[in-house]
């Protein structure tokens, strides 16, 4: 493969490539196949603002990928006009690691759900994580498996009662966000499908990343786990429950943002009525922090049961990425060995048997 010079760094690293005379408008992104969901699914929504944010890029259609893996959220790359690839379950971290790698000059996408990066895909998508490939990971979660059918999945709360849990599950959930600080992923971010504003502010900010960006979207899932997030759609409940981060801004939230995100007597973060603690002890959020403590801490204020959502970015910060240092080492054996095949299949660690 040619070597590509992407020039100045524009967008998540990708160079900014003209697209067209005419603007591009959502439209220019939809598929000719029609989109089957359940009514009332939450997919809905977010491939409705996945469509409408895609122009903003500046790229051409031919330079955006979208890799799924197998679920209902994974159909996404049939209803996008870009390129894409609707890959095996749980392994769409890994092809995306591979297509990133190798070409520098696509922006990659990853659409998954809950039950498809969770389960069987959790090793791909920590590892993904770890090595900051400059990958985008959009992880639905509707709490449920909808595509077979209404069995309990890794975010399911305990207790819950579904068709392969018929007395309640016993496990424990897996908190998303807390599992992506806690893999070092240098971007994570959470947003609503009811909330079209927040999530395109999130997923601008990932786009313009470089590095691994993991976003987790609250989806409804209206046939196997109906209602689930009902309760951050209710005006009333909703303001004394979501915690919206914006960088370099107070934390608070409530009714009349009576309430604050402050440092706790253990070293972490407790929520508390800013009339009690003041107004100095609210913490001003900063998601460019390197240590994951601060991050992980926020990602902790929630609960299965819904009573606090932090949403918005959590962390966004800067090191170096997998796919870059892959590629140098690649250069570098090219411009400073000479290229001799038995000499790399006969070098270290070989023996000759008689």
């Amino acid at each position: 493969m040619t070597a590509i010079d992407l020039g100045t760094p524009t967008l998540g690293g990708l160079d900014l490539v003209p697209t067209t005379d005419q603007p591009q408008k959502a439209k220019d992104y939809k598929s000719d196949q029609e989109v089957r969901w359940c009514p009332g699914c939450g997919d809905y929504v977010v491939l409705n603002a996945v469509q409408s944010f895609l122009p903003t890029l500046g790229l051409k259609r031919e330079n955006i990928v979208f890799i799924s893996g197998i679920g209902c959220s994974s159909r996404f790359p049939y209803y996008l006009n870009t390129y894409g690839m609707h890959s095996i379950h749980g392994r769409a971290p890994a092809i995306a690691t591979g297509l990133a790698t190798t070409r520098p000059d696509l922006s990659v996408w990853v659409v998954t759900g809950d039950g498809d990066a969770l389960s069987i895909g959790g090793n791909h998508l920590i590892h993904a994580l770890r090595r900051n490939v400059n990958i985008k990971i959009l992880l639905f979660n509707n709490r449920i498996y909808g595509l077979t059918k209404g069995q309990y999945s890794p975010t399911s709360g305990q207790g819950m009662v579904t068709k392969s849990t018929p007395m309640g599950s016993v496990d424990t959930p897996f908190n998303p966000l807390s599992l992506a600080i806690g893999a070092e992923a240098s971007f994570v971010g959470r947003a609503l499908d009811s909330d079209r504003k927040g999530l395109t502010e999130v997923l601008q900010a990932a786009a313009q990343h470089r590095g691994s960006a993991l976003v987790e979207i609250y989806q409804n899932c209206p046939i196997f786990n109906d209602g689930a997030f009902d309760v951050l759609k209710d005006a009333d409940e909703a303001a004394t429950r979501l915690i919206p981060l914006h960088p370099g801004q107070p934390i608070r939230f409530g009714p009349n943002q009576e309430f604050g995100i402050t440092r706790s007597d253990w070293g972490g973060l407790d929520i508390a009525k800013i009339a009690d603690i003041g107004e100095d002890n609210v913490i001003v959020h900063d998601p460019s922090i390197t240590d994951t403590t601060y991050a992980f801490a926020l990602s902790r204020l929630g609960d299965q049961n819904l009573n606090h959502v932090p949403t918005g970015i959590l962390r966004q910060v800067e090191r170096p990425t997998y796919d870059d240092g892959a590629r140098a080492q690649v250069e570098q054996a090219r411009t400073t060995h000479t290229p001799d095949l038995q000499a790399l299949l006969h070098g270290k660690d070989t023996w000759t048997v008689a």
